[in-house]
């Protein structure tokens, strides 16, 4: 575990998987710890799929390789490239594991920071191979709900811009489908509570709002500020102590689809020698 500290802020980094396990500001944690009873983790990186793959399976080559939800790369061991006392870089590179499932030669950094504005974390992928990369990568956090004790009632999440009030409809084995459902949105401002969440996760694809905010009844608010993801999520269980605001440049399977991982929809394709990145920024204001 790394640990990170800067003015009143404090946070941790675990190698397994570059993942933020802790994040507090002024005393307030604020990252959701972890709890197998609810969801046993805190901020996974996502990559080299976000979302499921149809039957747990990617094709290459015309080749079915295993493939869990969200990839490979929470569960990988990243080693250190640099560190101090308020920033960290990890790197995880491909080797003989990975290539079995995905065989792509790519190095995957993640890049933790302590600001004077708060957390920044910058994911940047790189394609060392001979021909185009096919890819997605996504950051997973939770926070915890309620953000700044009290009840969980009365909070709710505010985008920066007005989205569409419907979401897609996931079908079994998390498949997107072409079907909508309506959300409880109110131009900018979703009002959270259990029955938001009793079917499958928010998905705003293709997404307005470049920062979005979960905000507490008595005015505590936390901000994302996001630069490269197009596609937000959110994603809790019913009763559950902790709310994901999830930062996505892809998405899962579309039903039906059964062709080439380059083909999927969402996917993007890395030149051979190209690196590609994505930023997130969490600010915290207290009541």
């Amino acid at each position: 575990m790394i640990t990170l500290a800067t003015g009143g802020q404090r946070a941790a980094i675990s190698l397994a998987g570059a993942e933020l396990k802790a994040w507090s500001v002024d005393g307030n944690e604020l990252l959701w710890p972890g709890d197998p009873a609810w969801w046993n983790q805190s901020a996974p990186v996502l990559f080299p799929i976000v979302g499921w793959a149809r039957d747990g399976l990617i094709r290459v080559d015309g080749t079915d390789r295993p493939m869990g939800v969200h990839g490979f790369a929470a569960t990988r061991h990243f080693r250190v490239l640099a560190a101090d006392a308020a920033s960290c870089t990890l790197e995880l590179a491909a080797d003989a594991a990975t290539r079995a499932l995905y065989p792509f030669a790519f190095r995957l950094t993640v890049t933790h920071v302590l600001t004077d504005a708060g957390l920044v974390t910058t994911l940047a992928v790189r394609n060392d191979g001979d021909r185009p990369m096919p890819y997605a990568m996504g950051l997973h956090p939770g926070f915890r709900w309620p953000l700044s004790g009290g009840r969980r009632e009365g909070h709710a999440i505010v985008f920066a811009e007005a989205e569409e009030p419907a979401v897609p409809v996931i079908a079994a084995g998390g498949l997107f489908s072409d079907d909508r459902r309506p959300v409880p949105l109110a131009g900018t401002r979703l009002a959270l509570g259990d029955a938001v969440f009793a079917a499958e996760a928010l998905c705003f694809l293709g997404a307005r709002s470049r920062s979005w905010a979960l905000e507490a009844p008595d005015g505590a608010r936390l901000t994302m500020a996001l630069d490269g993801f197009p596609h937000l999520a959110l994603w809790s269980k019913p009763g559950a102590p902790y709310l994901c605001m999830e930062a996505w440049t892809g998405y899962g399977d579309p039903v039906g689809f059964a062709g080439d991982l380059a083909d999927k929809p969402s996917m993007r394709l890395l030149a051979p020698g190209a690196c590609d990145t994505a930023r997130m920024q969490l600010t915290f204001t207290p009541r």
